[in-house]
């Protein structure tokens, strides 16, 4: 691909459906290689426009607005950076060769659903999970969770960051996570996934990109896996590397290897797995630079977003891990519109700490608003280093 000049008839168009902090930092990377970027969201000020070429607000769920705005921007390569997405307008824009999909329509309507991209990976792929069923009503999960037995996890299958995720013990909790599950997913009267617990160690997100090789081949890399702790299913802090033993890392390699072909196309994915001892499960996939991967601003020769701009672009990557480190999110702490930080000197002056503040325009109590890295000798280390500049931030009222 050849790379022209922002804004003239040379220009290669690249939109992002999604324009939070990872596609903010995508964006960065793709402006940094002269791509003119387009950033789309369904409220204004979004993080990622406030980098972009242009910007527009619209409802992504809607295809007939969709369609509409794609047709008039014509983009060279369309970026999905969230999960609601009217996705059959991006197969058909695919199917008509107007545009490239990443990382491919197929990957991204998979995906945004957890329905599908479970039986793709234990129906159709035959990969260990957890064990599983779905249900459409209070009555079907409470049989489900019998079948999967307690205690288990109820998540809807359109949602992200946690929302509508339940933890269930016993039959009396499932009217309650039905009803969280309906209330806080992305669309509603939709099926929900009750889940049986694994007993594992520590979860793991393993970075996989697929790249264009020299001789015009896909070529897939594996950085080094990231640990992270979450709480209510939205993650709190990372780390990597994360120890594990060699046969853990090759099976985990290998099952993100196979998942990410079944998809295909180009691009990073996170592929979020669980691990104790040697013994892997699939967890799920995001088609995209996940949360955990903030780190590899700080970890990595090229962080997950120059990964991802590169290989959509079809450029060599390097997926080499420089050092440890960490990282360790700042939430709002509020609810209050044009907020501010304070702290910021005292973060920055916590060895190797570096800052992301995402410029979000609104905050909310256990919103992330930014997010702060760290290097360190060892894990310990940046953990720490990064744990200390977060806890310095704070979300005030102007």
């Amino acid at each position: 691909m050849k790379l022209g000049t922002p804004l003239s008839d040379t220009a290669v168009r690249v939109m992002l459906l999604g324009s939070g902090e990872l596609g903010k930092e995508v964006a960065i990377e793709l402006q940094r290689l002269g791509v003119e970027v387009v950033a789309v969201d369904r409220y204004p000020n979004a993080p990622a426009m406030q980098v972009a070429h242009r910007s527009h607000v619209i409802p992504m769920t809607d295809p007939q607005v969709l369609n509409g705005l794609i047709m008039a921007e014509a983009p060279h390569i369309i970026v999905p950076e969230i999960e609601a997405i009217a996705t059959e307008v991006l197969a058909d824009i695919e199917a008509a060769g107007m545009a490239r999909v990443i990382p491919t329509a197929r990957a991204v309507q998979l995906t945004m659903n957890r329905e599908g991209i479970r039986r793709l990976a234990a129906e159709e792929l035959d990969l260990p999970t957890s064990p599983y069923a779905f249900a459409g009503s209070a009555q079907e999960l409470a049989a489900g969770a019998e079948t999967v037995g307690y205690p288990c996890f109820v998540k809807p299958v359109m949602s992200s960051s946690g929302k509508g995720q339940s933890f269930v013990e016993s039959p009396d909790e499932i009217a309650d996570a039905w009803t969280y599950a309906q209330d806080s997913g992305r669309v509603a009267g939709a099926r929900v996934i009750v889940e049986g617990r694994i007993d594992f160690d520590f979860e793991i997100t393993l970075l996989t990109v697929r790249s264009r090789a020299a001789d015009g081949s896909t070529a897939t890399s594996f950085c080094a896996p990231i640990g992270h702790r979450q709480v209510k299913g939205d993650y709190v802090e990372s780390w990597q590397p994360q120890a594990m033993s060699p046969a853990a890392l090759a099976a985990s390699q290998d099952i993100a290897g196979k998942v990410t072909e079944a998809l295909g196309g180009l691009g990073v994915f996170g592929v979020e797995l669980f691990v104790k001892g040697d013994q892997v499960w699939f967890s799920e996939v995001s088609p995209r630079p996940h949360d955990t991967g903030l780190v590899t601003l700080a970890s990595q020769t090229m962080s997950e977003f120059a990964l991802h701009a590169r290989a959509i672009l079809g450029l060599p990557v390097d997926v080499t891990q420089r050092e440890p480190a960490a990282s360790a999110v700042i939430y709002g702490g509020l609810e209050a519109q044009g907020i501010a930080f304070e702290g910021i000197a005292d973060a920055l002056s916590v060895p190797t700490a570096d800052l992301r503040l995402f410029g979000k325009p609104e905050a909310y109590e256990r919103r992330r608003m930014g997010v702060a890295t760290a290097r360190g000798a060892d894990v310990d280390e940046a953990r720490d280093r990064a744990r200390e500049a977060a806890g310095c931030v704070k979300v005030v009222r102007r």
